[in-house]
Parts: C-alpha cells; sequence; structure tokens
C-alpha cells in the first residue's frame, strides 16, 4: 500500500501476492477487509498507521478480554469486603450514566452491524465477521463494566483495579482509531458518516470513565466507615489515587508546614488493627501447635517445630501470591530498557532512519520506567504492610501468651528478654517482608541479565556466571558466619537488657548502697562482649560488601576480556553499553541480595526466639471451675496438689478446704509454709498435679506487694469498672484514702508514677485493698496486706473493710496475715506447715487442740514481749491463749524457737512464689507530697511528663557528635576511601567508551591496543578492590567506636541521675534508650552512612556524564533539581516526624507490657485479660497508625522520584534522537554512556532520598541518646577537694541544722527547717503521719534529695562537702523492701569483692542464713534469679541483713525495713541489731509503733518539722502532745 493513501472502508481486497511484508493469517480468509499486519503501513514509513484488521481484533480483543478476565478477581475482592451502601455518589452515579450509554452505542453499532450482515447476499456477506464480533465484545465488556460499577456502589469499594485498568487500554486502544479514522478521512473523505460518529464516539466516552474512574467514591456512611476522629483518606481514594499514594499529599504537606503531632495521624483501617490481624494469625498458629504436640507424642525421631513463620505466610498466602506476579511485572519492566537502548544506539548510527521511531523509542524508555515504578512500588507497599501487620500480630500474641505463661516458664524468660521479643523480634519480621521476593527475585534478575549479556556478547557472557559462581562460597562463608554471631549477640544483648532493667528497677537501692559504680562495670562488661561479636560480625559483612561492590565489575571485566580474546573482536559503543546497561541491571540485584540475606537471617533467629516462646506451656485456665450457684461454698478444694514446677516435687500437697459463703477465713503459718503459695493455687497461677479447685462467682485478688499501673489514683480504683459515686466515695473512705487524696495535688486524679514511685508503700497497699474493694467481687483473696500499712491504719481497714462489718461482709474472704490480733475476728483459721494443712477450724476451736495454731501463737508471744505490754488487743490474745492452755503449760512452752522455725529455709524456691511478684523486687519509693502550681490547672497532678518529640531538623551537631564518637581521622578515611572508590569506577566507564571508539579509529584494532585498554581496565578494578575495603574496614572501625563510646556515656550519665529522674521517667522509656536506640546505632547507622555517600556520588557522576555527553541536558538540570528539592523537603520533614512519633508510641508498648506481668495474679483473678489485651492492642494500633504513614511516606515519594528517574532518562533519549537529526555532534558512544547512566539514575535518586530520610530518621536514635547524656547529674560520686577520714565516721553522731529540702525543682519544701542532734549510740525511733517527712530525712541523711538550705553534720563534717558515695558507702541501711539482683548470692552481698568468704559466713551466720545458704548446691555462688524471685520475701530481707552486717558502719538507718515480713523473721532482724549493732547509732522509720517503744528517744515528724522529741516515756506523758495521739490510735494507751 503506497504512502499517504487513505484506506477504502468498504473495499474489501484480497491478500496482495509476493508482498512478504501484508499478513493476513493468523485468520482465515474473509474474516478481516485488509491484512492483519503491513509493515509498509505500519513501520516502513514516515506516517504510519494501522490496519482495520488489526484495529478490530488487537485493539478491541485485549482490553474486552482483561476485563471479562478480571471477573473471577471482583467476586473475590466483593465477598472479602463486608460493608454495605445505599447511596449513590456522583462520581458513582455519572460513571453508571456513561457506562449505559456505552451500552447503548455498542449496541446501535451491533445492529447496523447485523443490518448490514442481512442486506448482503446468501453467502456473499456486505461486511467481514470481525466488524460483527468487535461491537458484540465491546457490548459485553461495557455491560460488564456497568455491573462492576453498580456492586462497587453496593460494597462501597471507591477504587476498582481492573476496572481502571480496564479504561486506560480502552482509552489507549481507542486513541489509536480515532487517530486512524481522522487521519482516513482527512485523506479520504467518509464514506459512511453515522458509522464513523458511532465509532469516534467510543473515545469521549471512555475518556470520561477513566477520568471518572482516577476519583475517588467517598461513601461516608457510618454504618461501615470505622469510627474515629480522622479516618484514613486512602479508605475514599481512587485506584490511581492509591496507586501513586496521591491521597498522602496532604499529610505530606501538613507535615512540611508544621510538626506532627499524635493527634495528626490518621485511624488505623480496620484490616490493620492488631486484633484482626492476629487472630488468623494464632488460627494458624494452634495447627502449628497440634503438629508439634502430636509429633511429640507420637515420639519422633525428628519432633516438628512449629513456626510462626508459617502461620503468618499462611495468613497472608493471597497477597503474597498477587505481589509474586507485580514483582515479576517490575522485573521484567526493567529488562526493556536495555533492548531499547540497543535500538536507539542502531538509530542514531543510522541517521536514514525515520525519526518518529526514535521518539517512539524514547516514549517507550518513559512507560517503561512508569511500568517498573508503579509495579515495584505496589509490590513494596503490600509487602512492608504484611510486615506491618505481622509486626503486629507478633507483639499481639507474645503479649497474650506474657500472660498466660506458667511460673516455669516465666523463671525460665526474663522480663527483659519478653519485652526483647516485642522489641527487637518482632520488627526483624517487617523488615524481611520487604526483601523476602529478593531472595528469588535477584537470582532471577541475575539470569536474566546473563541470558541476554550472552545475546550481546555471545559465550563470553558465560565468564560472568562463571565469576558469580566463584563468590558464592565466600559469600556463603561469611553469611554463615555473620548468622551465627547475629545470634550470639542477641543473647549478649538480652542478657544486658535484662540486668539494665533490674538496675533501673532497683536504681534507689543501688545509690543507698553506693553499688553503681560495681553494676556498671558488670553492664559495661556484657556490652564489651556484645561489642566484641559486633566487630567480628562486622568484618564478615565487610568481606560480603566488598564482593558485593566489585562484583559488577568484576562480572564486566570477565565478560570483556574473555569477549575480546577469545575470538579477537573488537569493541563496539552497541555492545560495550548494551552490555554495561545489563551489568549495571546486576548490580541491583547484587546490591540487594546482601541485605535480603541479612535480614532474612535475623529473621530467622527472630522467628526461632518467638516460636520458641510461643510454644511454651501455658497455665491451664480450667485448673479454677466455676462453682454452681447452688453450691454452699465459695472455694472448695479437694485433695489438691499444686506446684510451681512440674519437675518437682508439689509446693502444697493433699490441700482440701471448703469455705462457705460469706465467711471470713484467715490463714497463717510460720515462713515458707505455703500461704502465698495457696493464695496463687486459688487464682489459678500454680500448676495443679491433682485434685480439683472450685471459685463460685467473681475474685478479686490482693498481692502482698501491690500492684499500681501507671494511672491516676481513680483510674487504678475503678479498674476498667464504671464511676458509681456513691460506693466510690464509701471505698475511699474504708480504705482511709480521704487524707491521703487530700494532700494530693489534684486529688485521685493524681497520676501515680510507674511502679508507684510517687506513693509510700501504704498508700499502694490501700489503693491496691481499694480497686479490690470497689470490684465488689463474690470471693476476696488478700495475700497479708495489712503488713505493709500502720497498725492503726490496719485495724480501721479490717474494721471497715475486711471484718465481719466491714463493707465486704457479705462476701467469702480469704485473708491471710501475721496480724494474731484479728484472728478472734475470723470465722475459721487454717494453719499451713510446710505445704499441707495441719488444722483448720474456729479460733477457740484451734487453740482448744493445743496443736500447730496454739504453737504458732506461742512463738509469736514469747518472741514479741514488747508488744504484748503495748497492745492490748494482743495482751487479750494471751489472755485468751491462758485460758485455754492454763499458765503451767504455757510457760515452758514461751521459748524461742528460731532452729525448728526456719528448717523450711534449708531448700531454696527455685521458682516463682507468685506470678503477681514479677516485680516485687522493684523499686517502691518512699512518700513523696507532690503539690504542683495551681496555675498549671489539670496539669497538677501529673507526674511523669510525657515523652516529648523533638521537631524540625536533626541538628547538625548530633551528627558530629556520632562522628566524634567514631573519631575524625577514621571518618576523613572513611571519605577519602570512598571517594576514590567512587571515582575510580567513573574512570572505569570512561574507559570504556574511549575503547569503544577503536573500532572506527586507524591503527587501534592491533592485538597491543587491546592488550593495553584491558590491562588499563583491570587495573581500575584492583584499585577499586584496594580501596573499597580499606573503606569497609574504616567503617567497621569507626562503628564499633561509635557503638562502644555512646553506651558507654549513655550508661555514665543515667547512673549518675539524680531520683527524681527516675521518679518522673518511665522504665520503659529509658530501656527504649538502651535497647531499641542503641541496636539502631549498632546495626542501622553504619549501613545508613554506607548507602547515603554512594547515593550522593552516583547521583553527582550520572549528572555530570549526562551534561559532558549531552549539553542541551544542563537546561533541565534546575527543574529537575527544583522538582527534586521540593520533593525531598516534603518527604524528608514529614518523614521525620513520623518516625519520632512512631518511636514515641512505642515506649508506652513496652511499658505497659512490663507493667501487666508484674500484675499477672491480679488480671487472672479478675478474670480482667481480655480487657488488658484489648489495650495492649490499642496502643499497638496506635504505633501502627504512624507506622502505616511511614510506609506510605516511603511508597509516596519513590513514585515521584522514579518519575524523575524515568524523566531523566526519557530527556537524554529525547536529546540523542533530536541532537541526530540536529547535527548537535551526538554518536553512538556518547548517547550510550549517558543512557547508561540515566537508566541508574532513577534507583539512585530514590534510594539517595530514602537513605537520606532513613540516616535522619535513624540518628533521632543518637539524638535521643543525646538528650539521656545530658540529662541534669547528681553530685560527683568522689570529691577531689574534700575525702573523710579512713575511719569515718567514728561516733555516729548526726546532727541536722535548719534542714530543709524538696524532692524536686518547681516542688513545695518536704522538710522545712528542721533542727535535731542525735547522740553516738542512741537509738532514736522515727515516726510520724503519712506524708510528714519520715522517708525524706532519711533519703536527706544518704543526700538522695539535696538540701535547699542548712546542712546535715555527722561527726562534726558537713556531709555535703564530700562525695556522694564517700557519704553513702559509710552508712548502713535496711531498707523496706529488699531487692536482689540477677548474678550470684555472692555478687549481692559484696559486689565490689571487698571482703573474704569467712566475712560473709559470719555475715550470714548472724543473719540466720548461713544453714540455708550452707544447703544450696552451690553455696554463695547461686545464682539470684530475676530479682530475687526464688527467694521468700523474708529470706531477701534476711540477705539485706546480711549486707548491713558486711558494712557494720556507725550509722545503721531501718526504712520501715519489717514492714512486709511476717513477726518471725521480724523477730529475727531486731535481735540481731540489738546484737551487732549495739554501739551503733540507729534511726528507725516507725511501721508499728510499738516496735521502737525501747528506743532512746523517738522523734515526731509533722509537716517537715520536729514537733517532738523525746523519750517515749516523757512522750506519753504530754497526752495533747502528737505522739500521744498516735499511739491512743494504735491502742498502746487507752
Amino acid at each position: 500500500m503506497s504512502e499517504g493513501k487513505p484506506m477504502d472502508s468498504t473495499a474489501w481486497p484480497t491478500r496482495p501476492p509476493g508482498n512478504s511484508s501484508v499478513h493476513q493469517y493468523p485468520f482465515y480468509d474473509g474474516f478481516c477487509r485488509d491484512a492483519f499486519w503491513d509493515s509498509a503501513l505500519s513501520w516502513y514509513t514516515r506516517n504510519p498507521d494501522l490496519t482495520q484488521c488489526f484495529q478490530m481484533t488487537v485493539l478491541v480483543w485485549i482490553p474486552c478480554w482483561f476485563l471479562c478476565l478480571m471477573i473471577p478477581l471482583h467476586i473475590y475482592l466483593l465477598r472479602r469486603s463486608n460493608l454495605h451502601n445505599h447511596k449513590w455518589t456522583w462520581n458513582s452515579l455519572t460513571k453508571m450514566i456513561v457506562a449505559v450509554v456505552l451500552v447503548v452505542v455498542s449496541m446501535t453499532d451491533v445492529t447496523t452491524e447485523l443490518y448490514k450482515y442481512s442486506q448482503g447476499p446468501a453467502g456473499s456477506p456486505v461486511i467481514p465477521h470481525v466488524d460483527m464480533i468487535a461491537p458484540v465484545m465491546k457490548l459485553i465488556s461495557f455491560f460488564v463494566a456497568a455491573v462492576f460499577i453498580y456492586t462497587d456502589r453496593k460494597r462501597a469499594r471507591s477504587a476498582n483495579g481492573p476496572l481502571f485498568f480496564f479504561w486506560l487500554l480502552f482509552t489507549l486502544c481507542e486513541t489509536l482509531v480515532f487517530a486512524s479514522a481522522v487521519r482516513n478521512a482527512s485523506l479520504g473523505g467518509i464514506n459512511d458518516s453515522y458509522l464513523f460518529v458511532i465509532r469516534v464516539i467510543y473515545l469521549p466516552l471512555v475518556l470520561a470513565e477513566l477520568i471518572l474512574s482516577s476519583l475517588g467514591d467517598n461513601f461516608t456512611d457510618s454504618r461501615y466507615i470505622h469510627p474515629g476522629l480522622k479516618p484514613c483518606p486512602e479508605v475514599g481514594a481512587s485506584f490511581p489515587s492509591i496507586l501513586t499514594f496521591r491521597w498522602f499529599d496532604k499529610m505530606a504537606y501538613l507535615g512540611w508546614k508544621k510538626p506532627l503531632e499524635q493527634s495528626d495521624m490518621y485511624d488505623t483501617q480496620p484490616v490493620d488493627a492488631a486484633a484482626n490481624v492476629v487472630d488468623p494469625v494464632e488460627k494458624f498458629w494452634a495447627v502449628e501447635m497440634d503438629k508439634y504436640r502430636r509429633s511429640k507424642a507420637n515420639n519422633a525421631k525428628s519432633v516438628y517445630r512449629p513456626s510462626v513463620l508459617k502461620a503468618l505466610l499462611k495468613t497472608h498466602w493471597k497477597t503474597l501470591l498477587a505481589t509474586v506476579f507485580v514483582r515479576l511485572l517490575a522485573d521484567m519492566s526493567t529488562f526493556i530498557t536495555p533492548l531499547v537502548l540497543q535500538l536507539l544506539i542502531r538509530f542514531v548510527s543510522n541517521p536514514a532512519e525515520e525519526a518518529w521511531k526514535g521518539y517512539l523509542y524514547a516514549s517507550m524508555m518513559l512507560v517503561a520506567a512508569i511500568m517498573s515504578s508503579i509495579s515495584g512500588n505496589w509490590y513494596m507497599y503490600r509487602c512492608f504492610r504484611i510486615g506491618m501487620n505481622g509486626k503486629a500480630a507478633v507483639i499481639a500474641a507474645v503479649y497474650k501468651k506474657a500472660l498466660k505463661i506458667t511460673s516455669a516458664v516465666r523463671q525460665a524468660s526474663s522480663v527483659g528478654e519478653m519485652v526483647n521479643l516485642i522489641s527487637v523480634d518482632s520488627q526483624r519480621f517487617m523488615e524481611f517482608m520487604g526483601f523476602a521476593h529478593m531472595l528469588w527475585s535477584c537470582p532471577l534478575q541475575l539470569i536474566l541479565a546473563m541470558y541476554f549479556l550472552y545475546t550481546v556478547l555471545g559465550y563470553a557472557a558465560f565468564a560472568g556466571v562463571v565469576t558469580i559462581l566463584l563468590t558464592l562460597p565466600i559469600n556463603a562463608f561469611a553469611f554463615s558466619h555473620v548468622r551465627q554471631l547475629q545470634n550470639k549477640q542477641m543473647q549478649e544483648k538480652d542478657a544486658r537488657i535484662k540486668l539494665m532493667s533490674e538496675m533501673l528497677t532497683g536504681i534507689k537501692v543501688l545509690k543507698l548502697y553506693a553499688w553503681e559504680e560495681a553494676f556498671e562495670q558488670e553492664i559495661l562488661k556484657i556490652r564489651a562482649k556484645e561489642l566484641h561479636v559486633l566487630k567480628r560480625s562486622a568484618y564478615y559483612a565487610a568481606l560480603s560488601y566488598t564482593l558485593f561492590c566489585m562484583i559488577p565489575f568484576f562480572v564486566a571485566l570477565a565478560c570483556f576480556a574473555t569477549y575480546v580474546l577469545s575470538e579477537d573482536r573488537t569493541m563496539d559503543p552497541e555492545t560495550v553499553f548494551v552490555a554495561l546497561s545489563l551489568m549495571n541491571i546486576i548490580r541491583s540485584p547484587i546490591t540487594m541480595m546482601s541485605p535480603a540475606v541479612m535480614m532474612t537471617i535475623q529473621m530467622i533467629i527472630a522467628e526461632i526466639r518467638v516460636s520458641n516462646f510461643l510454644k511454651q506451656d501455658e497455665l491451664d485456665l480450667t485448673n479454677v471451675q466455676a462453682l454452681p450457684a447452688t453450691s454452699p461454698y465459695s472455694v472448695a478444694v479437694e485433695k489438691g496438689t499444686f506446684t510451681w514446677n512440674p519437675e518437682e516435687a508439689g509446693t502444697l500437697n493433699k490441700i482440701d478446704l471448703a469455705i462457705p459463703d460469706g465467711q471470713l477465713v484467715a490463714v497463717v503459718g510460720q515462713v515458707g509454709s505455703g500461704k502465698s503459695s495457696l493464695c496463687s493455687a486459688l487464682i489459678g497461677l500454680m500448676e495443679k498435679k491433682g485434685g480439683s479447685v472450685g471459685v463460685k462467682g467473681s475474685m478479686a485478688y490482693v498481692p502482698q506487694q501491690a500492684w499500681i499501673q501507671n494511672l491516676t489514683v481513680q483510674e487504678n480504683i475503678l479498674f476498667g469498672k464504671p464511676m458509681n459515686r456513691s460506693l466510690y466515695d464509701q471505698v475511699i473512705e474504708a480504705c482511709a484514702l480521704q487524707p491521703d487524696l487530700d494532700s494530693f495535688a489534684s486529688g485521685d486524679l493524681t497520676e501515680i508514677g510507674e511502679r508507684g514511685t510517687n506513693l509510700s508503700g501504704g498508700q499502694r497497699q490501700r489503693i491496691s485493698l481499694a480497686r479490690a474493694t470497689y470490684s465488689m467481687a463474690d470471693v476476696y483473696i488478700f495475700d497479708d496486706p495489712l503488713s505493709a500499712v500502720d497498725a492503726h491504719v490496719g485495724k480501721h481497714i479490717f474494721e471497715h473493710v475486711i471484718g465481719p462489718k466491714g463493707m465486704l461482709k457479705q462476701k467469702t474472704r480469704l485473708l491471710v496475715t501475721h496480724g494474731i490480733s484479728f484472728l478472734p475476728n475470723v470465722d475459721q483459721i487454717v494453719v499451713l506447715n510446710h505445704g499441707t494443712i495441719s488444722e483448720v477450724g474456729s479460733y477457740k476451736e484451734l487453740l482448744h487442740r493445743k496443736g500447730a495454731f496454739a504453737e504458732f501463737l506461742m512463738t509469736y508471744l514469747a518472741e514479741e514481749k514488747d508488744e504484748i505490754e503495748n497492745d492490748p488487743e494482743v495482751a487479750a490474745v494471751k489472755d485468751s491463749l491462758l485460758d485455754e492452755i492454763g499458765a503451767d503449760g504455757l510457760t515452758p512452752l514461751l521459748v524461742p524457737r528460731r532452729n525448728s522455725n526456719y528448717a523450711s529455709l534449708k531448700k531454696v524456691q527455685s521458682l516463682l512464689r507468685q506470678a503477681s511478684r514479677i516485680s516485687s523486687t522493684k523499686l517502691e519509693e518512699s512518700t513523696k507530697k507532690e503539690k504542683e502550681d495551681k496555675a498549671k490547672g489539670e496539669e497538677k497532678g501529673r507526674l511523669v511528663e510525657e515523652e516529648k518529640a523533638q521537631t524540625g531538623m536533626v541538628k547538625w551537631n548530633v551528627y558530629f557528635m556520632f562522628f566524634r564518637q567514631m573519631t575524625w581521622l577514621v571518618v576523613l578515611c572513611m571519605l577519602f576511601f570512598f571517594v576514590t572508590f567512587s571515582s575510580l569506577g567513573m574512570g572505569a566507564n570512561f574507559w570504556l567508551n574511549d575503547w569503544a571508539l577503536d573500532a572506527s579509529l586507524e591503527g587501534r584494532n592491533t592485538t597491543e591496543w587491546r592488550d593495553y585498554r584491558l590491562g588499563i581496565y583491570g587495573l581500575f578494578g584492583v584499585l577499586q578492590v584496594f580501596f573499597v575495603a580499606g573503606f569497609a574496614i574504616a567503617l567497621v572501625q569507626g562503628r564499633v567506636k561509635a557503638s562502644q563510646h555512646l553506651h558507654q556515656n549513655l550508661l555514665f550519665r543515667i547512673l549518675r541521675c539524680p531520683m527524681s529522674f527516675f521518679d518522673t521517667t518511665p522504665l520503659g522509656r529509658i530501656l527504649n534508650r538502651f535497647g531499641k536506640d542503641v541496636d539502631t546505632v549498632d546495626v542501622l547507622i553504619p549501613g545508613n552512612i554506607e548507602f547515603w555517600l554512594y547515593c550522593n556520588f552516583s547521583v553527582f557522576s550520572t549528572l555530570v556524564v549526562i551534561t559532558i555527553n549531552l549539553p542541551p541536558f544542563a537546561a533541565v538540570l534546575v527543574p529537575l533539581a527544583l522538582f527534586y528539592s521540593f520533593m525531598q523537603r516534603f518527604y524528608i520533614s514529614t518523614s521525620r516526624q513520623l518516625k519520632r512519633i512512631e518511636s514515641i508510641s512505642r515506649s508506652p508498648i513496652y511499658s505497659h507490657f512490663q507493667e501487666s506481668l508484674s500484675g499477672t495474679g491480679v488480671i487472672l483473678a479478675s478474670k480482667d485479660m481480655d480487657r488488658f489485651v484489648q489495650t495492649n492492642e490499642r496502643m499497638i494500633d496506635v504505633n501502627t497508625s504512624s507506622n502505616y504513614l511511614i510506609l506510605c511516606a516511603g511508597r509516596w515519594i519513590s513514585v515521584r522520584l522514579e518519575l524523575i528517574g524515568g524523566t531523566t532518562t526519557f530527556l537524554t533519549s529525547l536529546f540523542g534522537v533530536i541532537g541526530r537529526d540536529q547535527n548537535w555532534g551526538v554518536s553512538p558512544e556518547k548517547l550510550g554512556l549517558s543512557i547508561s547512566y540515566a537508566l541508574t539514575v532513577s534507583a539512585v535518586l530514590n534510594w539517595l532520598i530514602w537513605v537520606t530520610s532513613e540516616l535522619e530518621s535513624n540518628i533521632v536514635s543518637v539524638e535521643r541518646i543525646k538528650e539521656y547524656t545530658e540529662v541534669p547529674q547528681e553530685a560527683a560520686w568522689h570529691s577531689s577537694s574534700f575525702k573523710p577520714p579512713q575511719n569515718w565516721p567514728t561516733e555516729g553522731r548526726v546532727v541536722f541544722q535548719d534542714y530543709q529540702t524538696r524532692y524536686r525543682p518547681g516542688l513545695e519544701l518536704v522538710l522545712k527547717g528542721l533542727s535535731a542532734h542525735i547522740e553516738s549510740g542512741e537509738k532514736v525511733g522515727i515516726v510520724g503521719r503519712t506524708g510528714a517527712g519520715k522517708s525524706s530525712l532519711t533519703l536527706s541523711l544518704f543526700r538522695i534529695i539535696e538540701a535547699t538550705n542548712g546542712r546535715i553534720m555527722i561527726d562534726d563534717i558537713d556531709v555535703a562537702r564530700m562525695g556522694l558515695h564517700d557519704v553513702r558507702s559509710r552508712i548502713t541501711i535496711l531498707p523496706q523492701e529488699p531487692v536482689l539482683f540477677t548474678g550470684t548470692l555472692r555478687l549481692n552481698l559484696d559486689p565490689f569483692v571487698k571482703y573474704t568468704d569467712e566475712e560473709i559466713w559470719l555475715a550470714l551466720d548472724h543473719s540466720h542464713l548461713r544453714n540455708f545458704v550452707s544447703a544450696l548446691p552451690e553455696g554463695l555462688q547461686h545464682n539470684v534469679v530475676d530479682g530475687g524471685e526464688n527467694y521468700s520475701v523474708g529470706q531477701r530481707q534476711l540477705i539485706c541483713l546480711a549486707r548491713a552486717l558486711l558494712r557494720k558502719t556507725k550509722i545503721l538507718v531501718l526504712d520501715e525495713a519489717t514492714a512486709a515480713i511476717d513477726l518471725q523473721t521480724d523477730d529475727l532482724i531486731q535481735k540481731t541489731i540489738r546484737e551487732q549493732f549495739a554501739d551503733c547509732t540507729v534511726l528507725t522509720i516507725a511501721h508499728r509503733i510499738n516496735t521502737i517503744m525501747d528506743s532512746t528517744r523517738i522523734m515526731v515528724l509533722d509537716q517537715g518539722r520536729v514537733k517532738e522529741f523525746a523519750s517515749p516515756a516523757t512522750l506519753l506523758q504530754d497526752k495533747e502532745g502528737l505522739f500521744y495521739g498516735l499511739a491512743k490510735e494504735s491502742n498502746l494507751v487507752a
């Protein structure tokens, strides 16, 4: 067909004979009116067109068949949606109207064609068959599209991908049809005007549908939109908006305009909510566990290992399968560009080739870039979203599991290890999913690249394959070691975080004992091991990195060397630059393979850890059965045998106990008899080995050591229940909390610090009692809560809450107690002895039996003579005992029975005594009266400040700080090595560019010249290896130095913070610095720096090369740079704040996790596990909301930057095409080199902004560490200006001179001009009501809080003159709550190794622990687990007594040291103090006033002042005095 001749739509020509460019097939004769393909018409012409057959088949069938094939997918997506809608939006209605119009037009088209067909003679139709088939297919597809639109509206689906692509394909096809019709009409006129109008009208209609499909249908119907303040715009976005993340524009703009806050975050979409993502994972995990149990039961040789990864993959396999196809599309799109480059080089080499082909090739470059960008980003988005959901599911699953694990598992899994599971290991799943497909995609890309290289270089391409294969064993060697070392590093990290957690929990004790240095060295020892492993791992990674950097060059060298040497061939531009572009493609999979394998290794390690934890034994929640409502008993235990560890003998044996409804039952017994274990068994914390346990109705549990949440007082008491004001007020009054609430800054809205730091022990216990009382449960379990409150308060609580006339008189109550004055008022008494019930009966019945209960009372009465004399109620108990037994029978029995009583201490309890005590050794602060300035309004009750997110750019001094830690010499070496390495790479490509010219230059086709070219090219490679290896080694040295120095500085500063810092800073927040932030410094930041350098230099070298070869490109550099800068500013400012918000929202998850573990007993007893799980899931959702936006922000910028990259390639190609026709001197080699570089810029620009954002986001960890290295510090531990005498204090004389102090700046004074003179050897009792300043006086003596005025003199030396450790190490304290640390028993007694074993054994002997410790297999080296949970409270307090005995200083402070222990241990401690500290000054903060009646003098404090200070006898004579009033409240005086 001649050029320019119009096609006759009515003629029906036959196939021209002998014209090989015309093809009728694959169709039969008569199917089309003309040839299917005509090369002369469509390719070899300056004005290309398409045949009618091609237009009526390919351009119609492709979009129609595509839509039909999408019908099953559409049905599947409809079924997944559970939303319903009955409203039409203007957009959906318009789409439906246009679709109906299209159906009508196509029906008209079909009718017209049918009419024409019927007009022809039989056997000789007027029109070909294709003219009938095409409109029918259009009719079917438009009808299907209308159905899609209608069903989308019914299911409230705003985006429909298949339908959008259908309209896009149809628009492109109809554009070609329209152009052809218009062209033919302009050249030859219109033969059938009606048919012409019908066919050209399709284009505007389908174009309108395409535009409408690009607009979202925001179906805002409250019945299906997830309720929330800020629903995510993605819900109502169109498909193109979702595909290009255009819906994120608003957030990007907001982040650029102002610092983002948590309130700016969108609500987590229901599909991403933790509750929804964890359920299917748990379902598949149950299947895994079932396989594990079956294989274990069948005694299989290889027990099946359940895998949480398999559960995750089964949950998301459909989405993962879709991402596989999209990833394939992205990979295939990548290989289009080298093929098009080959065509472009040929185009420039052939000036006669038609110009439109050059523009077509340039356009193909742009289309390929867009396809690769859209598909690649959608794949990454879906994978990371799966990873995000997997992370949320793992955190939620671990949290649920942690609440249900058995005591044996809890002992084996420390809190630090469990925190690592949710902080570090869960993150590995998210990181892995982004790289999962790389494991097969990278090898596939390598195979395809090598295949295409083969088509270019022939067999020389196999030299590249051999090169890659040779490096595999080295990489395998490196990666295997990296995996082993990372596993070991995680173990060291777990140990460090575990000890760090315990140190922070017990920081007050460390400061009181001046033990910070010893434990600092323990942490640093673990850190040194961790860094040693990190360094070894980094060296192996450096080896791998060097190989990965050099493999593309080695492949190029091997291929080109083989190519020119094997058959003596020459290099030409097409061969060189097509091969080079393919080798650049090789760089990407090789580069990504390294992190993919690393992420896989880290994920496998994390997966094993998480799976091992999730498969651990759980508490059998059916151990405690529900008794029927008709049962006369509220608690029934029959032949119950319970243990903490199933591998050991039962802790409780053959327990038979039945408590009738409404009775008050007391449980008594000696130390270690099993009282707390009985409570734990009743709430289901112990493992049942036999028998049955039943409880009727709801239950409330009050542990011995109060569990308090970091909430307001009111929220702690309500405990998730609705407010009942009258009941609430009654509970406050009954639990004696009103005076405390009156003293708080915001009353019951005052926030309680983490672990109850701003409350006294008594206040914590009363709030714990109030929580249980408010619950109005049917059964109450009280595990000796009254031991932590003052005696008169205990009696008040017993009378108004627990006792026969209390609020709970109608409830069933089980009370563990050591207060014998309560016993006559209970209905039954249960006596425990060595884990069995020895007696059960009423008070009088047990006395009459003269059995174990009578012995218990006699032992107590023998050891508490002073209390008998001073407490009328205890005296009454003695009288009743005399009445029952008689004086003659009682006298010989009133003898101390310490040896027999302590026989139970000969075997250590190797497991947790009760789950609720997981943090029983945690630091509990003394009373701190926090009165904030009233001008602060609602904030005046806040103790813990919200964590502040830094705003704006990360300051340069943060980067400089990191570089200083690396040392500037290392930084300069890194820069020198890397710049040189990158320059050599660019030089090698320029050398190739010159080499490609040799084929066209005379005299350069000789062997000598070839060898010269090859030799220099090889030299470039050798030098690159040297410099990249130098860079990798320098980076290893720098990263280890930075990790070491930053952690060391952080630890140094944290341990030297004043106590006020720990009072106002949650433990999880500090641990976040030592955990996640330090891990970021160790692992992520070095890689970010390395990649940032690579990307910056790559972009710079690309722009330089293109501009040199194509000078007109410089004209578009400015707009491209401005657009890039604009996008970068939007993205980085937004991403930075999102990362900070995500980091802050992470801390509450960790804090809540640890808090929940501490209160497992309370949660389990109250059956509130579901509520706590929901709270955890809400916190995860808050974190997910910012996490999701971080993910979308990355894809948002990636799409736009890849558009810049694609535009750069397109413009480079375009200038090459124009330059050929305009004689700009564009040569094939210049175009080839420029496009080769331009093809890399898209990925590099994307990487650059990503790594810039990642670096800035991760450097926030350095900023956060820096923040905590600048916190206020307490005074120096050792003063260089003054050192006290070696034996100071020699007398123990203490003088307070007008002493004033406060807990923190801005708070009121707690001691207000206190003056007192305490002589050497005096025994002084310190009493006063809550908030009087008792504990504040003690803390002042140790300089835990510093003076604002006045001073403290000890032996005439002002303690403020000397270092803190000089003061604290010369004073001994026995704290209220004994704190032990993980490690050996010897470490807990003597961390500085100052004493000999003989001295330690002597101290143990005096503290009545010698027999107990001697019975331990390891003796002094026996391990203390998880804060001393394998010892009873009494044993822990005796260990603290041994610490005091080792020091034996002249001043001893007893800070309510016997408040929470049994009477027998109290007596042991009091006797030892009387004997061993007889010549010392003893200051005792009184818990029970009767215990200090033998003091030399008693100091009465009130509102921070000394009100009375005299002997007990003198004070009791003043009936108007404060002390007399306190004694009267305690029933010591009438």
